[in-house]
């Protein structure tokens, strides 16, 4: 009863009142991209914008955006929950809320926020639900959040499309991607950020439907 009652408890959201109480301070992070040396805080750069994705373990999520031309830096961290400024052994319980989530800092003149969906759709399952392959809990359900009413219709439209090509390539699965407005970005822990340029042999379990996305644009003039 005990991995049941455990295995319940990071699949289902924290009611009011059993989330974590998290704490007033950030949890220390880096402060420089470790791969190209941009600032992970502090105001984004004027011409730039701000998207969010959660692909399930953060790592290789966080690889496939900085790797993406038009993409100035990314960042690891925890969103969408209650707990302020979680550490990772908190939200892996799944008291939290929060999601594994990269921060990706983008030029909209090269690189559209449409072809960061459809990265986002083709690279990882978003029909999961409350896991992503063998990673199970609230922490790694699919995500997007928005910063600006365009993103938020974009997501949405992208969603509805991707479900489409689903069900013509005879999937059979349901999106259960997550889609609203952005709140508070808590940085995750330094070692955390750009993982996989650190360890290249590490963790990454990112794995697609094998079914393409339609209708995404590769850049905004």
């Amino acid at each position: 009863m005990y991995l049941i009652d455990m295995f319940n408890k990071k699949t289902k959201m924290p009611e009011p009142g059993q989330a974590l109480p998290g704490r007033e301070e950030a949890i220390p992070t880096a402060e420089t991209h470790f791969v190209n040396g941009t600032a992970l805080k502090g105001n984004v750069p004027e011409g730039l914008e701000v998207a969010y994705f959660g692909m399930g373990c953060f790592w290789g999520a966080e690889r496939l955006f900085w790797q993406t031309p038009g993409v100035w830096s990314t960042a690891v961290g925890y969103q969408g929950g209650t707990t302020p400024n979680p550490t990772y052994q908190e939200t892996v319980t799944g008291l939290t809320g929060h999601v594994e989530i990269v921060r990706v800092t983008y030029d909209p003149a090269k690189v559209g926020y449409g072809q960061l969906l459809k990265i986002f759709f083709e690279e990882h399952d978003p029909t999961q639900g409350m896991r992503q392959g063998n990673d199970i809990g609230t922490t790694y359900r699919s995500a997007i959040y928005t910063t600006s009413d365009e993103q938020l219709a974009e997501a949405k439209a992208a969603a509805s499309a991707y479900q489409q090509a689903l069900k013509e390539a005879g999937h059979g699965g349901r999106v259960t991607t997550e889609i609203k407005p952005a709140d508070t970005f808590y940085f995750a822990e330094d070692y955390h950020q750009q993982y996989l340029a650190k360890n290249p042999g590490g963790y990454c379990g990112l794995r697609g439907t094998g079914v393409s996305c339609p209708g995404a644009d590769t850049a905004q003039a």
